[in-house]
């Protein structure tokens, strides 16, 4: 049981050493591997909490770790993946000088979340502003719908760069904008209590069976507009605390 206690910071240190290797790998343009790491490292971020939680064992230094982690894994490797898309290293389509360097406003709108969502207790239910992990996803799945959407033509807006600086930009809006979003991290086994993200997980996943990575921007857009709509229908809205 000693040891025990010690799993939940052992598992965000994991999913920092695969945000460390998604660099790595974004470094020499291997997107598919970058991605599979931010994938890993945000199945790791997934259950800290969870196991934390179950083991009572939760306290502030946790907290910290899995921030501190988060903004390598969901803040630093998709801002350097955009400024790489932005540079040309995706597709053929660079631009030069400054501009590249806009990518990184995703990590600056993904530290400024972060230490937000630490003093905020709002979101102990649910979320305010667009998840760092969910951003990374969208982020990171850009340079790979690119390569192996079955029908480009339909992707063709995703390799101007004024697009990818507007994606920039909604992105890092969108993770401190003050829009209530359903949380999937689980608390507790119920399936009458966590209907919505039991329903939006089978969704995910029929998603990615029939479209693949294209999937992955589709579900994230997808988890966006659900909670805005449940937001909107529901009361209170998804457990916010005032």
């Amino acid at each position: 049981m000693a040891l025990l206690k010690h799993l939940p910071n052992f598992l965000t240190l994991l999913n920092l050493l695969c945000g460390c290797i998604a660099l790595q790998h974004a470094a020499e343009f291997n997107f598919e591997g970058a991605f599979s790491w931010v994938c890993l490292g945000i199945f790791f971020d997934f259950f800290d909490g969870f196991f934390a939680r179950k083991l009572g064992v939760a306290g502030p230094l946790g907290v910290q770790l899995d921030s501190l982690a988060d903004m390598v894994t969901s803040g630093v490797v998709p801002g350097y993946v955009m400024m790489c898309m932005l540079s040309g290293h995706a597709f053929p389509m660079p631009i030069h000088g400054f501009f590249p360097y806009l990518g990184f406003l995703i990590t600056l709108g993904a530290c400024y979340r972060l230490a937000n969502f630490n003093i905020d207790t709002r979101q102990s239910d649910s979320f305010i502003g667009l998840p760092t992990p969910a951003n990374a996803l969208f982020i990171m799945s850009l340079p790979l719908v690119i390569r192996y959407a079955p029908n480009p033509i339909w992707f063709v807006g995703l390799q101007q760069p004024w697009v990818l600086i507007g994606i920039t930009l909604l992105s890092s809006g969108m993770m401190n904008a003050p829009i209530p979003l359903f949380s999937l991290k689980i608390k507790k086994f119920s399936v009458s209590a966590y209907k919505l993200q039991l329903g939006f997980v089978v969704y995910a996943i029929l998603l990615l069976v029939f479209l693949k990575i294209v999937a992955v921007p589709l579900i994230i857009l997808s988890y966006v507009i659900v909670s805005v709509l449940y937001t909107f229908f529901s009361r209170p809205p998804l457990g916010i605390k005032k």
